[in-house]
């Protein structure tokens, strides 16, 4: 245990990212109360304000026909599935009115992987909205909802090419595919990805990659419980911090712990350790020092006031309007009951933008957003209190 304990002395005095090593050696052998003291110690050195934030959003949920099959999924859905959604620029508009009255800022655009590819539905869909492609409809509703509502446009298409995440820098303040895993066995028989060429880490980086070239502000993560191994889970997290630490452009970690679902080919699989996913979101802190993390807070209800201690310093979306459409079994607590949970751990809950203050300025946003986003943010670059009636 010396080492240990020699390697997190290192990290708390100089607030410096373990090496792969040592987060594997780590992970294995630390006790679990002291890991997640030393990433709750090394989130306030770099964020010593402390303020966690999150971002008030509408999630619009554009269509949810996909190419893929992943082993966990409930939000695909089939062209005969009454709960199949594809979203006219008249929909489109109303979700963001009504996220607009509700005082968010963030316009969450998610469909699911190139359906035109695969259905003819989605095809013919396009095709009367005058499009060929979903990002080129994406592209539209985003401007759409920009210059209607003002509303800052995320989207989350899953992977895509230069071309396309060019064609939406525009009018995206960032953007968002889930790395999820880094290991190709995921994509072998009976394992999570399976049926999802998409969610081959290949396609993923490359994604991430040309992003950066773009220099667009990105957001990305890893699902965690879906049998990667434990050196597998950190070879993830060194493949985020690797891209970062080339372009400086992933913006937030996303850390989701897997819960089965019901009719999916993983429904017999076990929920995540509670534990184990506390050890990651911890070792993640220590990786990745100065990394926006974030825990969704309605995957874990009742317990999401530790991860605070284990170092986050953010949210993610909450929805004061629509539901989580990728994860609707699980309800996002109100932003009430997240302000009260994140002061008991004497921390200040700050609403937050779509892109993070830090990448407000270096390139990273097109200049057609800058005005949009200096309307809604203060010299911090966070939302303005007086945007918010609750001073949030």
């Amino acid at each position: 245990m010396l080492a240990n304990w020699e390697t997190l002395s290192r990290v708390l005095e100089r607030a410096s990212a373990l090496n792969r090593s040592e987060a594997v050696q780590i992970m294995y052998e630390c006790p679990t109360e002291e890991l997640v003291a030393a990433a709750g110690r090394v989130r306030d050195i770099t964020r010593p304000k402390g303020v966690i934030t999150y971002s008030r959003k509408v999630f619009i949920n554009l269509i949810n026909l996909c190419r893929d099959t992943c082993s966990y999924c409930t939000y695909k859905k089939n062209p005969s599935d009454p709960k199949v959604s594809m979203l006219n620029p008249t929909s489109v508009f109303a979700i963001a009115e009504a996220g607009k009255r509700a005082l968010c800022t963030e316009a969450l655009f998610v469909t699911g992987e190139r359906p035109e590819q695969k259905y003819g539905e989605a095809r013919s869909w396009l095709s009367s909205l005058g499009h060929s492609s979903t990002i080129d409809y994406i592209q539209e509703m985003s401007e759409l909802v920009l210059k209607k509502t003002g509303l800052l446009p995320h989207t989350n298409a899953g992977s895509m090419t230069k071309k396309e995440m060019a064609q939406l820098r525009d009018t995206n303040v960032s953007m968002g595919v889930m790395l999820e895993s880094s290991s190709e066995r995921m994509m072998s028989k009976g394992m999570a990805h399976e049926g999802a060429p998409s969610k081959n880490p290949k396609v993923r980086i490359r994604t991430l990659q040309s992003a950066g070239e773009l220099r667009i502000p990105m957001t990305t993560g890893i699902l965690v419980g879906i049998g990667e191994t434990l050196e597998e889970l950190i070879d993830s997290l060194y493949v985020i911090r690797d891209l970062h630490e080339k372009h400086g452009h992933i913006q937030e970690v996303i850390l989701q712990n897997f819960e089965p679902k019901a009719d999916t080919r993983m429904a017999g699989f076990g929920s995540t350790s509670k534990e184990y996913f506390l050890r990651t979101v911890a070792i993640s802190r220590l990786v990745m020092p100065f990394m926006n993390i974030q825990v969704p807070p309605n995957l874990n209800p009742s317990i999401y006031g530790r991860y605070i201690n284990a170092g986050i310093n953010d949210w993610g979306g909450i929805s004061p309007v629509t539901i989580d459409h990728v994860n609707p079994e699980f309800p996002w607590p109100s932003i009430d009951s997240v302000r009260e949970v994140t002061e008991q751990k004497a921390k200040r809950l700050r609403a937050r933008l779509p892109i993070y203050p830090e990448f407000l300025k270096g390139g990273f946003i097109s200049e057609c957003l800058e005005d949009y986003v200096r309307l809604i943010s203060d010299d911090s670059g966070l939302v303005k209190k007086e945007y918010l009636d609750n001073g949030a």
